[in-house]
Protein backbone atom coordinates (compact mmCIF):
# COMPACT_ATOMS: atom_id res chain seq x y z
CA UNK A 1 0.00 0.00 0.00
CA UNK A 2 2.04 2.62 -1.17
CA UNK A 3 1.91 6.04 -2.51
CA UNK A 4 3.96 7.10 -5.50
CA UNK A 5 4.89 9.91 -8.09
CA UNK A 6 5.84 9.90 -11.54
CA UNK A 7 6.95 12.37 -13.43
CA UNK A 8 8.63 12.88 -16.89
CA UNK A 9 11.39 10.55 -17.27
CA UNK A 10 10.22 7.27 -18.00
CA UNK A 11 10.96 5.25 -14.69
CA UNK A 12 13.03 1.31 -15.38
CA UNK A 13 11.71 -0.43 -13.34
CA UNK A 14 11.44 -4.30 -14.55
CA UNK A 15 13.66 -6.57 -16.39
CA UNK A 16 13.00 -5.64 -19.63
CA UNK A 17 14.28 -1.97 -19.05
CA UNK A 18 14.89 1.03 -21.94
CA UNK A 19 18.34 -0.44 -22.49
CA UNK A 20 17.32 -3.65 -22.32
CA UNK A 21 18.90 -5.11 -19.05
CA UNK A 22 18.07 -5.33 -15.81
CA UNK A 23 17.07 -2.26 -13.82
CA UNK A 24 18.09 -1.87 -10.46
CA UNK A 25 15.63 -3.90 -8.17
CA UNK A 26 14.47 -6.26 -10.65
CA UNK A 27 14.49 -10.65 -10.04
CA UNK A 28 17.20 -10.61 -12.84
CA UNK A 29 19.79 -9.67 -10.80
CA UNK A 30 19.83 -12.19 -8.81
CA UNK A 31 22.77 -14.35 -9.06
CA UNK A 32 21.06 -17.47 -8.88
CA UNK A 33 21.77 -20.80 -6.84
CA UNK A 34 25.63 -20.88 -6.11
CA UNK A 35 26.15 -17.33 -7.10
CA UNK A 36 27.05 -16.46 -3.49
CA UNK A 37 24.34 -13.89 -3.10
CA UNK A 38 21.25 -14.81 -1.02
CA UNK A 39 17.86 -14.23 -3.05
CA UNK A 40 15.52 -11.55 -2.85
CA UNK A 41 11.93 -11.61 -1.37
CA UNK A 42 9.78 -10.15 -3.89
CA UNK A 43 6.16 -8.81 -1.82
CA UNK A 44 4.02 -8.53 -4.98
CA UNK A 45 0.62 -6.89 -4.72
CA UNK A 46 -1.87 -8.52 -7.29
CA UNK A 47 -5.20 -6.85 -8.22
CA UNK A 48 -7.97 -6.52 -5.82
CA UNK A 49 -10.76 -7.52 -8.21
CA UNK A 50 -9.86 -6.20 -11.75
CA UNK A 51 -7.43 -8.09 -13.37
CA UNK A 52 -6.55 -5.72 -15.57
CA UNK A 53 -4.64 -3.59 -12.42
CA UNK A 54 -1.45 -5.48 -12.73
CA UNK A 55 1.50 -3.85 -13.48
CA UNK A 56 3.97 -4.33 -16.08
CA UNK A 57 6.31 -4.89 -13.43
CA UNK A 58 4.53 -7.04 -11.51
CA UNK A 59 4.50 -9.13 -14.47
CA UNK A 60 8.04 -9.31 -15.38
CA UNK A 61 8.97 -10.41 -11.88
CA UNK A 62 6.37 -13.11 -11.43
CA UNK A 63 8.08 -14.66 -15.28
CA UNK A 64 11.72 -14.00 -13.66
CA UNK A 65 11.61 -15.87 -10.63
CA UNK A 66 12.02 -19.46 -10.15
CA UNK A 67 9.26 -19.89 -7.66
CA UNK A 68 5.78 -18.16 -6.58
CA UNK A 69 4.80 -19.00 -2.88
CA UNK A 70 1.02 -18.15 -3.68
CA UNK A 71 -2.48 -17.63 -0.81
CA UNK A 72 -3.98 -19.98 -3.20
CA UNK A 73 -2.53 -21.60 -6.11
CA UNK A 74 -5.62 -21.65 -8.22
CA UNK A 75 -6.94 -18.07 -7.77
CA UNK A 76 -3.41 -17.06 -8.93
CA UNK A 77 -3.47 -19.23 -11.54
CA UNK A 78 -6.13 -17.67 -13.41
CA UNK A 79 -3.74 -14.32 -12.78
CA UNK A 80 -0.77 -16.09 -14.29
CA UNK A 81 -2.88 -17.36 -17.31
CA UNK A 82 -4.14 -14.05 -18.34
CA UNK A 83 -0.61 -12.60 -18.53
CA UNK A 84 1.54 -15.61 -19.88
CA UNK A 85 3.15 -16.42 -16.81
CA UNK A 86 4.34 -19.91 -16.10
CA UNK A 87 6.38 -19.54 -13.30
CA UNK A 88 6.30 -22.91 -10.52
CA UNK A 89 4.25 -22.28 -7.57
CA UNK A 90 3.91 -23.17 -4.03
CA UNK A 91 0.93 -22.69 -1.84
CA UNK A 92 1.76 -20.55 1.54
CA UNK A 93 -0.90 -19.38 3.25
CA UNK A 94 -1.83 -18.63 7.57
CA UNK A 95 -2.62 -22.23 7.68
CA UNK A 96 0.48 -23.63 6.18
CA UNK A 97 2.44 -25.64 8.50
CA UNK A 98 6.19 -23.90 9.65
CA UNK A 99 8.27 -26.59 7.58
CA UNK A 100 6.59 -24.61 4.37
CA UNK A 101 8.09 -21.44 5.75
CA UNK A 102 11.71 -23.04 6.48
CA UNK A 103 11.42 -24.39 2.72
CA UNK A 104 10.73 -20.94 1.63
CA UNK A 105 13.62 -19.33 3.74
CA UNK A 106 16.21 -22.52 2.61
CA UNK A 107 15.44 -21.17 -1.12
CA UNK A 108 16.48 -17.47 -0.36
CA UNK A 109 19.52 -19.05 1.38
CA UNK A 110 20.73 -20.41 -1.49
CA UNK A 111 20.65 -17.93 -3.63
CA UNK A 112 17.40 -18.59 -5.42
CA UNK A 113 14.58 -15.44 -5.57
CA UNK A 114 11.22 -15.91 -4.47
CA UNK A 115 7.66 -13.99 -4.89
CA UNK A 116 5.02 -14.00 -2.22
CA UNK A 117 1.15 -13.23 -3.50
CA UNK A 118 -2.26 -13.32 -1.88
CA UNK A 119 -5.22 -13.13 -3.22
CA UNK A 120 -5.42 -9.89 -3.48
CA UNK A 121 -3.87 -6.67 -2.87
CA UNK A 122 -0.56 -6.52 -1.26
CA UNK A 123 0.97 -9.32 0.51
CA UNK A 124 0.91 -8.63 5.26
CA UNK A 125 -1.77 -6.26 4.97
CA UNK A 126 -4.78 -8.27 6.60
CA UNK A 127 -2.77 -11.57 4.48
CA UNK A 128 -0.32 -13.37 5.13
CA UNK A 129 3.40 -13.55 4.74
CA UNK A 130 4.52 -11.28 7.83
CA UNK A 131 6.63 -14.11 9.30
CA UNK A 132 8.85 -15.09 6.31
CA UNK A 133 9.20 -11.42 5.46
CA UNK A 134 10.22 -10.76 8.97
CA UNK A 135 12.45 -13.50 9.08
CA UNK A 136 14.25 -12.76 6.32
CA UNK A 137 14.67 -9.04 7.09
CA UNK A 138 15.99 -10.27 10.31
CA UNK A 139 18.85 -12.48 8.21
CA UNK A 140 19.86 -9.72 6.33
CA UNK A 141 17.82 -10.37 3.22
CA UNK A 142 17.10 -8.40 0.55
CA UNK A 143 12.97 -7.59 0.88
CA UNK A 144 11.61 -6.01 -2.31
CA UNK A 145 8.34 -4.32 -2.56
CA UNK A 146 5.96 -4.31 -5.42
CA UNK A 147 2.98 -2.29 -5.05
CA UNK A 148 -0.15 -2.31 -7.22
CA UNK A 149 -3.85 -2.09 -6.88
CA UNK A 150 -4.59 -1.01 -3.09
CA UNK A 151 -8.01 -1.46 -1.54
CA UNK A 152 -6.96 1.22 0.78
CA UNK A 153 -6.06 3.92 -1.54
CA UNK A 154 -8.97 2.91 -3.40
CA UNK A 155 -11.78 3.54 -0.71
CA UNK A 156 -9.75 6.45 0.65
CA UNK A 157 -9.82 8.72 -2.42
CA UNK A 158 -13.70 7.10 -3.34
CA UNK A 159 -15.33 7.78 -0.38
CA UNK A 160 -15.39 11.69 -0.68
CA UNK A 161 -14.16 12.57 2.45
CA UNK A 162 -10.98 14.26 3.50
CA UNK A 163 -8.36 11.63 3.69
CA UNK A 164 -4.81 14.09 3.67
CA UNK A 165 -4.44 11.98 7.60
CA UNK A 166 -5.48 8.24 7.43
CA UNK A 167 -5.63 5.37 9.92
CA UNK A 168 -6.09 1.64 8.55
CA UNK A 169 -7.41 -0.62 10.91
CA UNK A 170 -8.25 -3.77 9.07
CA UNK A 171 -10.62 -6.12 10.88
CA UNK A 172 -11.73 -5.04 13.98
CA UNK A 173 -11.97 -7.31 16.89
CA UNK A 174 -15.68 -9.41 16.42
CA UNK A 175 -16.56 -8.63 19.89
CA UNK A 176 -15.82 -7.90 23.59
CA UNK A 177 -14.12 -5.27 25.28
CA UNK A 178 -11.15 -5.23 22.88
CA UNK A 179 -13.60 -4.25 19.97
CA UNK A 180 -15.21 -1.29 22.33
CA UNK A 181 -11.94 -0.18 23.22
CA UNK A 182 -10.80 0.01 19.46
CA UNK A 183 -14.21 1.96 17.88
CA UNK A 184 -13.65 4.31 21.43
CA UNK A 185 -9.58 5.08 19.88
CA UNK A 186 -10.93 5.31 16.08
CA UNK A 187 -14.32 7.49 17.21
CA UNK A 188 -11.77 10.25 18.63
CA UNK A 189 -9.31 9.99 15.91
CA UNK A 190 -8.77 13.20 14.13
CA UNK A 191 -7.64 11.22 11.14
CA UNK A 192 -10.18 9.33 8.72
CA UNK A 193 -9.99 5.62 9.16
CA UNK A 194 -10.08 2.87 6.73
CA UNK A 195 -11.72 -0.85 7.86
CA UNK A 196 -12.40 -3.84 6.22
CA UNK A 197 -15.60 -5.51 6.91
CA UNK A 198 -17.33 -9.06 5.90
CA UNK A 199 -20.43 -8.43 4.11
CA UNK A 200 -22.76 -10.17 7.11
CA UNK A 201 -21.53 -8.25 9.50
CA UNK A 202 -21.24 -4.43 7.92
CA UNK A 203 -24.83 -3.18 9.63
CA UNK A 204 -23.62 -4.95 12.92
CA UNK A 205 -20.24 -2.58 12.54
CA UNK A 206 -22.04 0.60 11.20
CA UNK A 207 -24.05 0.39 14.08
CA UNK A 208 -21.43 -0.01 16.35
CA UNK A 209 -19.19 2.84 14.67
CA UNK A 210 -22.61 5.04 15.21
CA UNK A 211 -22.68 4.74 18.63
CA UNK A 212 -19.05 5.41 18.94
CA UNK A 213 -18.64 8.10 17.04
CA UNK A 214 -22.19 9.74 16.57
CA UNK A 215 -24.83 9.30 14.38
CA UNK A 216 -23.87 12.82 12.33
CA UNK A 217 -20.52 11.51 11.59
CA UNK A 218 -19.84 10.48 7.70
CA UNK A 219 -18.80 7.73 6.44
CA UNK A 220 -18.72 5.91 2.91
CA UNK A 221 -19.23 1.94 2.49
CA UNK A 222 -17.25 0.73 -0.48
CA UNK A 223 -18.33 -2.95 -2.10
CA UNK A 224 -16.74 -4.51 -4.85
CA UNK A 225 -13.88 -1.84 -5.21
CA UNK A 226 -12.97 -2.09 -9.63
CA UNK A 227 -15.51 -4.85 -9.81
CA UNK A 228 -18.46 -5.29 -12.25
CA UNK A 229 -20.60 -3.96 -9.40
CA UNK A 230 -18.32 -1.81 -7.85
CA UNK A 231 -20.73 0.88 -5.34
CA UNK A 232 -19.91 3.50 -3.31
CA UNK A 233 -22.67 4.56 -0.22
CA UNK A 234 -22.10 7.96 0.98
CA UNK A 235 -23.76 9.92 3.84
CA UNK A 236 -24.23 9.91 8.01
CA UNK A 237 -23.80 7.09 10.29
CA UNK A 238 -27.53 6.96 11.37
CA UNK A 239 -28.65 7.33 7.66
CA UNK A 240 -26.35 3.83 6.39
CA UNK A 241 -27.44 1.91 9.26
CA UNK A 242 -31.28 2.87 8.33
CA UNK A 243 -30.22 2.21 4.84
CA UNK A 244 -28.71 -1.16 5.80
CA UNK A 245 -31.62 -2.05 8.09
CA UNK A 246 -33.85 -1.84 5.51
CA UNK A 247 -31.74 -3.80 2.97
CA UNK A 248 -31.31 -0.67 0.75
CA UNK A 249 -27.16 -1.85 0.60
CA UNK A 250 -26.26 -4.67 -1.15
CA UNK A 251 -24.20 -7.32 1.56
CA UNK A 252 -22.77 -9.40 -1.15
CA UNK A 253 -18.74 -8.95 -2.28
CA UNK A 254 -16.24 -7.51 -0.53
CA UNK A 255 -15.96 -4.42 1.79
CA UNK A 256 -14.48 -1.17 3.16
CA UNK A 257 -15.49 1.08 5.29
CA UNK A 258 -13.81 4.69 5.41
CA UNK A 259 -14.83 7.15 8.45
CA UNK A 260 -14.95 10.43 8.41
CA UNK A 261 -12.35 12.25 10.83
CA UNK A 262 -13.21 12.86 14.35
CA UNK A 263 -12.69 16.95 13.44
CA UNK A 264 -14.60 17.04 10.57
CA UNK A 265 -16.32 19.45 11.53
CA UNK A 266 -20.15 17.37 11.29
CA UNK A 267 -22.54 18.56 13.95
CA UNK A 268 -24.58 16.19 15.93
CA UNK A 269 -27.13 16.28 13.79
CA UNK A 270 -25.05 16.77 10.73
CA UNK A 271 -27.42 19.80 9.51
CA UNK A 272 -25.83 22.76 11.61
CA UNK A 273 -28.66 23.06 14.76
CA UNK A 274 -28.61 21.69 17.95
CA UNK A 275 -28.35 18.27 19.13
CA UNK A 276 -32.09 17.32 20.12
CA UNK A 277 -32.11 18.48 24.42
CA UNK A 278 -35.16 16.67 25.33
CA UNK A 279 -35.99 12.76 25.72
CA UNK A 280 -38.75 13.54 23.49
CA UNK A 281 -36.70 14.91 20.78
CA UNK A 282 -34.70 11.60 20.96
CA UNK A 283 -37.90 9.31 20.98
CA UNK A 284 -39.09 11.35 17.82
CA UNK A 285 -35.70 10.85 16.00
CA UNK A 286 -34.96 6.93 16.98
CA UNK A 287 -38.77 6.85 15.49
CA UNK A 288 -37.92 8.17 12.45
CA UNK A 289 -34.74 6.15 12.16
CA UNK A 290 -37.40 2.77 12.70
CA UNK A 291 -39.56 4.26 10.03
CA UNK A 292 -36.71 4.63 7.97
CA UNK A 293 -36.53 0.58 8.37
CA UNK A 294 -33.56 0.84 11.02
CA UNK A 295 -33.96 -1.41 14.02
CA UNK A 296 -35.02 -0.33 17.21
CA UNK A 297 -31.98 -1.18 19.36
CA UNK A 298 -29.57 0.56 16.41
CA UNK A 299 -31.66 4.00 15.96
CA UNK A 300 -31.54 4.50 19.82
CA UNK A 301 -27.42 3.57 19.83
CA UNK A 302 -26.92 5.97 17.24
CA UNK A 303 -29.40 8.77 18.49
CA UNK A 304 -27.95 8.22 22.32
CA UNK A 305 -24.36 8.31 20.75
CA UNK A 306 -24.84 11.97 19.00
CA UNK A 307 -27.03 12.76 22.11
CA UNK A 308 -25.90 11.64 24.94
CA UNK A 309 -29.13 10.68 25.96
CA UNK A 310 -29.76 7.03 27.91
CA UNK A 311 -30.25 4.83 25.18
CA UNK A 312 -32.54 2.20 27.21
CA UNK A 313 -34.98 5.03 27.78
CA UNK A 314 -34.31 5.98 23.93
CA UNK A 315 -35.53 2.38 23.21
CA UNK A 316 -38.73 2.83 25.29
CA UNK A 317 -41.57 3.79 22.29
CA UNK A 318 -43.88 6.51 23.82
Amino acid sequence: MSRSATGGRRERTGPRGGDGGPAAGSAAESGGAGSGKPGRLFIVATPIGNLGDFTFRAVDVLKTVPLIAAEDTRLTRRLLDRYEIGTRMVSYHSQSGPSRGVELLEQLRSGLDLALVTDAGTPLVSDPGAELASAWAAEGGSVVPIPGASAVLAALVASGLAAAHWTFEGFLPRSGKERRLRLARIAADDRACVIYEAPSRVPATLGDLAAAAGGARRAAICRELTKLHEEVVRGQLAELVSRAAAGAITLRGEFVLVLEAATGGASATGDGEEAPASMADGRAEVARLVAGGARRSDAARSVAAATGLDRHELYRPD
